[in-house]
């Protein structure tokens, strides 16, 4: 390539990721704190340009690790670590536990019941049985009880029963890899402008949010500048970049089986569908073309 060619070539690039922020302004003064609450902070992207093309760059929001409500257990020491494990074990609970949910009804919802105030300290593992395969977690139930509580309260309701999982992201779209799943009203078409936006109809505080979101790791999703706004959604990182974010999601536990069919999902942007339509703000949310469908979710 000639240099007026990459002179040109790198003009053009300028131009797009102008256009780009510009789109994402837009959205973003017509959003709503509320409407955004259950996107998760992955979806913010920055897109940079550096010599030779563009990369996406993770807008990351400060958090303050630890800052849980009353109602939550404990949470772990902060680490960074990129091993496939977290680095640090998850604080156990002592005493009786007390959870509370709070009503909502300012999102797309579809309520079916408070969950029990009082969770089930025995539960170990989650089974998730989608159209491409069974993914299980082994459970942190003594440091995140409540988020456990109402994952296993909805499951027992069927509420992720036939749900579309609505987000799947790759480190070349976003800069992070990862699978979001929760929201009932979510089409995961690519046009369903308010897809990421569905709830169960409650929200729960903070619990379990020093653990870095290494892959594998499970969490619950909140906007970035939300806290204890916990819902229905959750989602899976796909890969260690994704410490590259600040802690402060609750998480609930790590994959012990099914890893490689979740990272076989989508290997890059060619396997989304992009949703210009969105209303987050954030420049277009992606859904797998080959749609990940949960089947059911169990809890033992």
């Amino acid at each position: 390539m000639s240099g007026d060619d990459r002179q040109n070539e790198e003009d053009r690039q300028s131009e797009l990721a102008r256009e780009h922020k510009e789109r994402q302004a837009k959205r973003a003064a017509a959003q709503t704190t509320t409407s955004r609450r259950n996107t998760f902070i992955g979806a913010g992207v920055a897109v940079v340009v550096v010599a030779g093309g563009i990369f996406a760059a993770t807008t990351l929001v400060n958090r303050e690790p630890g800052k849980a409500s009353a109602e939550s257990s404990p949470s772990a020491s902060a680490s960074t670590s990129a091993s496939t494990q977290p680095s640090t074990t998850p604080s156990v609970k002592t005493g009786p536990v007390t959870c509370t949910y709070k009503r909502e009804t300012g999102v797309p919802n579809k309520f079916v019941g408070l969950p029990g105030k009082k969770p089930n300290m025995k539960l170990k593992k989650m089974t998730i049985v989608t159209n491409r395969g069974t993914v299980v977690v082994d459970l942190m139930t003594d440091a995140a009880p409540c988020s456990i509580n109402s994952l296993s309260f909805l499951a027992k309701k069927k509420f992720y029963d036939n749900m579309k999982c609505h987000r799947l992201v790759t480190p070349d779209v976003s800069g992070v890899h990862l699978l979001q799943c929760g929201d009932p009203q979510a089409k995961a078409d690519g046009k369903n402008p308010t897809d990421g936006q569905g709830t169960a109809g409650y929200v729960y505080g903070d619990e379990n949010t020093e653990i870095p979101l290494v892959k594998g790791a499970v969490f619950m999703t909140q906007a970035g500048d939300a806290m204890g706004q916990n819902n229905s959604q959750f989602a899976i990182s796909l890969s260690d970049e994704n410490t590259q974010l600040n802690v402060g999601y609750n998480v609930v536990g790590m994959v012990s089986e099914g890893m490689d069919m979740l990272l076989g999902l989508a290997t890059s942007g060619k396997d989304l569908i992009v949703n210009e339509a969105d209303i987050t703000g954030d420049g277009g949310t992606t859904a797998p073309k080959n749609p990940v469908i949960i089947k059911s979710i169990t809890f033992k």
